[in-house]
């Protein structure tokens, strides 16, 4: 995923400041001391976003811009501390389904007494070494998420969805929401972009021949009571306090139900 940051700064004429007669000077002689200038302000900008917090998930709506967009994926990456404390004894065997699973899940085997296994909704025509090895375990699946999971009832504790529901009509909706839900035992987290938002550039081509449509948050708490799923209360609390903590900002809706049994 490539973040081109466009970061541009016109320095002024300010009195008292010494030495900017001779900056202005040597920028008539030689433009590459602007374009020199320009570089360094980005980079020291770009710097800025990703360290200025430790890089953790506080910054992770500023690099969604820069970037151009939102990514789901690449937000349910900096929310992993932040779920584990929300769940607990629930993060211990753990589905993600989305783009990027093989990224995601080996960022939860990272962690201690944690299991973890992905589904890749769509096809992976630049998998590195560490994906394809993944998918050769069985650990990392290709699956048409329009059908019903491989999985018995409650074979995860904790199933994580990101930037794979958006794409779907309201009509595989209804199938594909409770089929995640079956198979997970404690909880069902939903990451979701918000209306009018971008798409990352990453992740805008859709492999189910439709573009994302975002939905508000209205429109899925209608979706989850029609379709008998009810929020988990105790998980969002736990989720709220531990993401204060973080200082957290959200770039896509998050959703905690309850499983479906």
């Amino acid at each position: 995923m490539s973040r081109r940051p466009n970061t541009s700064r016109r320095f002024g004429d300010s009195v008292g400041i010494p030495f900017v007669g001779a900056l202005h000077t040597k920028s008539r002689q030689s433009p590459l001391l602007s374009i020199g200038l320009v570089v360094v302000g980005a980079l020291l900008i770009l710097g800025y976003v990703y360290h200025g917090s430790g890089g953790g998930s506080g910054d992770i709506a500023a690099l969604n811009r820069l970037d151009g967009g939102v990514s789901c994926t690449l937000e349910l990456q900096t929310l992993i501390p932040i779920l584990k404390k929300a769940y607990g004894e629930s993060m211990r065997k753990v589905l993600h389904i989305g783009p990027e699973t093989c990224s995601v899940v080996s960022q939860i085997l990272k962690e201690d007494d944690t299991e973890a296994w992905g589904v890749e909704p769509y096809e992976m025509d630049d998998a590195d070494a560490n994906c394809k090895s993944l998918v050769r375990k069985g650990v990392v699946r290709v699956a048409d998420i329009k059908f019903p999971l491989p999985y018995k009832p409650k074979s995860f504790s904790l199933v994580l969805v990101s930037d794979a529901l958006d794409y779907l009509s309201p009509r595989y909706l209804n199938k594909t929401v409770p089929e995640l839900a079956r198979v997970s035992a404690d909880g069902l987290v939903i990451l979701s972009g918000y209306p009018g938002h971008k798409i990352a550039k990453g992740t805008e081509l859709s492999k189910f021949g439709r573009p994302a449509k975002f939905r508000s948050s209205s429109w899925w708490i209608r979706f989850f009571i029609q379709t008998r799923l009810e929020e988990n209360e105790t998980a969002i609390k736990k989720f709220e306090q531990a993401a204060a903590k973080k200082a957290y900002r959200p770039a896509c809706q998050i959703f905690h139900l309850k499983p479906l049994h």
